[in-house]
């Protein structure tokens, strides 16, 4: 029994510790003691150059996030993009739209493009070109953040209201509608803004800007006086927008498609921002011309206290209604909408999304085996 007892124990020791040999108990011990694991080899060796090099660990690789379409990122991204292209833009362009506003005014007065800078220059000196800028700034960059992402919105929202094939086959009308729909909203957001300016701009005794302006108009007129011109303002930005977005994709779809030898996704970054700003520049001639007489008006209202569009009709005639200042508008509104696409697609590039227009990115092979 004492045997079957000593053999039950020592079978749950391992071998080597009760062998006969004392060297080979020791060089046995000594080998369980410091083996390590084959796979945890190359770690320790990792971890024990960290250990040297200052305890610093490097921490894994991560691929980058890419922004996903139509995502709340996206939206955001197309947000600021909007603030960036419309708000820098109006503000660079504030003399040609001073003179123009005057053109519109008094038109004995700033009889000529020349002529309406020669005037300003000399009454008011070269500070007196960029007057009204801060309400511009303000005014067309939240603008341009509501134009831009609910464009975006609106035209994705309606896309998939419409479904796959009626969205292809009638996508001029989702453009329409997008844009019609994004500028609403977005004229509400300009309007003070655009009261302020005007005022400020035409009457040289007004105010300085916007912080003294604002309430000097409040005081005249009431705060809904800052909407008095919303809806002849929504006759010009809504058929502007319009034409803007919906000639811009059809210019830059006939551009891909007839103009240039290779498919969207084949060409350049440069190559495409480029088209992005003549698709922008001849969508904005067309721009200028539908939205001009509408243009007039709101200034001629923003201008006069109690006026009303009938006023303006016979001060101005209908002819000049849509011909007073045209050639400066036609200059200032191409070149300031191309500009305007230019840089809301770099920015859309700067952040990895592809640029407004032309082919749709392709699908990848693993987006398509996940919708089945």
């Amino acid at each position: 029994m004492a045997l079957s007892e000593k053999h039950s124990r020592e079978s749950l020791i391992p071998s080597f510790l009760y062998s006969s040999s004392s060297s080979t108990k020791t060089l046995a011990l000594e080998k369980m003691l410091h083996a390590r694991p084959s796979g945890f080899t190359s770690n320790v060796n990792a971890e024990g150059a960290s250990a040297r090099k200052g305890l610093v660990i490097p921490s894994p690789s991560e691929p980058s996030k890419k922004i996903e379409m139509y995502s709340p990122s996206f939206y955001a991204a197309c947000t600021f993009g909007g603030i960036l292209s419309c708000g820098l833009t109006h503000t660079a362009v504030t003399p040609l739209d001073l003179v123009k506003c005057n053109m519109q005014i008094d038109p004995a007065k700033y009889k000529s493009i020349s002529s309406g800078f020669g005037v300003l220059l000399k009454e008011q000196g070269v500070k007196g070109f960029f007057r009204g800028w801060v309400p511009t700034l303000l005014g067309y960059s939240a603008q341009g953040a509501c134009k831009f992402g609910f464009y975006e919105f609106f035209k994705k929202y309606y896309s998939d209201l419409a479904g796959p094939e009626f969205s292809a086959k009638y996508k001029t009308l989702i453009y329409l509608a997008g844009s019609a729909s994004a500028e609403v909203i977005a004229d509400v957001a300009l309007c003070p803004f655009e009261a302020v300016k005007v005022r400020v701009q035409t009457q040289p005794g007004f105010a300085r800007g916007l912080s003294d302006g604002l309430p000097k108009f409040v005081k005249s007129e009431g705060a809904l006086g800052l909407y008095k011109g919303i809806v002849p303002l929504w006759g010009r930005q809504i058929p502007y927008t319009m034409m803007k977005f919906a000639s811009f994709e059809t210019i830059v779809e006939m551009l891909y498609k007839y103009a240039i030898p290779r498919p969207k996704d084949q060409c350049s970054k440069s190559l495409q921002l480029g088209v992005s700003f003549a698709g922008g520049y001849v969508a904005g001639v067309f721009c200028a011309i539908v939205s001009h007489p509408a243009d007039n008006l709101v200034s001629f209202l923003n201008n006069a206290k109690g006026a009303t569009v009938g006023d303006a009709v016979k001060k101005m005639g209908l002819v000049g209604l849509f011909t007073r200042g045209l050639p400066l508008r036609i200059v200032m509104i191409g070149t300031l909408t191309g500009a305007q696409w230019g840089i809301y697609d770099a920015f859309k590039v700067f952040v990895g999304l592809p640029t407004t227009g032309g082919a749709p990115p392709p699908v990848s092979a693993a987006t398509e085996l996940a919708k089945v």
